[in-house]
């Protein structure tokens, strides 16, 4: 597995800090990868370290408590500091109260989790001041052709655009395989993350919003379209309950929102938001006879990168003409639309002309995936593929 320094090299300064160290993402981006690697890098100095996985059963069947998870530790540790890995952490009751007991007795602790409930009030108030949190996504495509050539495999930007950046989904031997690995990984965080966790008992009232949202990535949000959909499908439901299931969405790293820009608070408050799935996998899951959504896809791919790229988002408003992003870092703006092609004139117009009455400090970019450079002297026009191999807009 390839070391994924963007993310290592973050949590390296607090290595030895008592703050606790909180690892979180969706299931299967790495997340126990990196804390392996960690671990492998603090194994050069010392010894004193304790791991636990609390999906493993075998290894934690005698650790039911945080009580019980204290004993355990101070039974085991060295008279050093000791530096504690907890993996999946959420699956004990009370963690917070152990991390926030142990800190105190000269010891370094790292947690990862897959449901955003580690970073939720109730938890935080516990950990008040106490840590530091650190989100790890599927890979980039950089990340992606970086381990495609350790496995000596190729990856194509189009198998990106639609199988996306699950790591394990790579190592499968076709793409039958990986359908099937990832449509299994989809079932568990589902069904087990989610309808068994929350106790959903309307679980085809779930599954058809799942279905319905996942498919609509990289779209303006609205709970009274989905509200609709649901409804058109004969289910019934309330409006109340889709909020509830969104937020499961949510807690589980299965979807992201995106809000509109607005230099008047009252307006960032209004609900106006996109929907972007954490890996376009997700997307393609759902669609039949390979069919794959291929244009709203490339606006994920977009997003996740920009996001992984440390860019601040917003969704910008130019007078009703929708931009796609306002990202903004060290003191910079960049407005940026995204197509999948803007070969047709009547694209080209509609996509360009959103750049209109903008300011000419700002830098605009559009990214598409033609060959042709369609730059004017306002708009930079990005290729795919040159976006996705830099780092920057150069």
């Amino acid at each position: 597995m390839i070391i994924r320094e963007h993310y290592i090299k973050q949590v390296r300064d607090f290595y030895k800090s008592d703050l606790i160290k909180i690892i979180t993402g969706i299931r299967r981006c790495g997340k126990s990868v990196i804390l392996e690697q960690i671990m492998n890098e603090i194994r050069q100095k010392t010894d004193n370290i304790i791991f636990l996985n609390f999906e493993d059963k075998l290894t934690t069947e005698n650790i039911k408590n945080y009580k019980e998870l204290i004993k355990y530790i101070q039974t085991n540790r060295g008279k050093s500091k000791v530096y504690i890995f907890l993996d999946e952490i959420q699956e004990l009751d009370g963690w917070q109260l152990a991390c926030k007991t142990l800190r105190l007795h000269n010891a370094s602790i790292f947690i990862t989790g897959s449901n955003s409930k580690l970073l939720s009030g109730e938890f935080t108030k516990e950990l008040s001041g106490r840590y530091v949190a650190f989100k790890i996504r599927p890979f980039v495509y950089q990340e992606l052709l970086e381990y495609s050539k350790e496995l000596k495999k190729k990856i194509s930007i189009s198998d990106y655009l639609i199988w996306g950046g699950f790591p394990g989904r790579i190592e499968q031997p076709n793409e039958s395989a990986q359908r099937r690995y990832l449509s299994d990984l989809y079932n568990t965080i589902v069904l087990n993350d989610l309808i068994r966790r929350y106790k959903i008992r309307k679980e085809s009232l779930f599954t058809s919003l799942v279905n319905y949202v996942l498919r609509s990535n990289s779209r303006i949000f609205s709970a009274k379209s989905i509200y609709n959909y649901i409804r058109n499908e004969h289910i019934a439901c309330s409006i109340n309950t889709i909020m509830k299931y969104l937020n499961y969405l949510e807690e589980a790293y299965i979807i992201e929102h995106l809000k509109q820009y607005s230099t008047k608070v009252k307006r960032e408050l209004s609900f106006y938001e996109k929907i972007y799935d954490e890996d376009v996998a997700l997307n393609s899951l759902h669609c039949q006879n390979n069919r794959y959504d291929m244009t709203h896809n490339l606006e994920n791919i977009v997003y996740n990168e920009l996001l992984y790229r440390n860019y601040e988002l917003t969704l910008f408003n130019n007078n009703g003409k929708e931009i796609d992003f306002l990202a903004e870092k060290s003191g910079k703006k960049y407005y940026i639309q995204v197509a999948y092609s803007i070969a047709e004139e009547k694209t080209y117009e509609r996509e360009f002309s959103a750049f209109n009455n903008l300011s000419q400090i700002d830098k605009k970019i559009i990214i598409t995936n033609d060959d042709i450079d369609y730059s004017t002297s306002n708009v930079m026009h990005l290729q795919l593929k040159d976006f996705l191999l830099n780092d920057d807009f150069q």
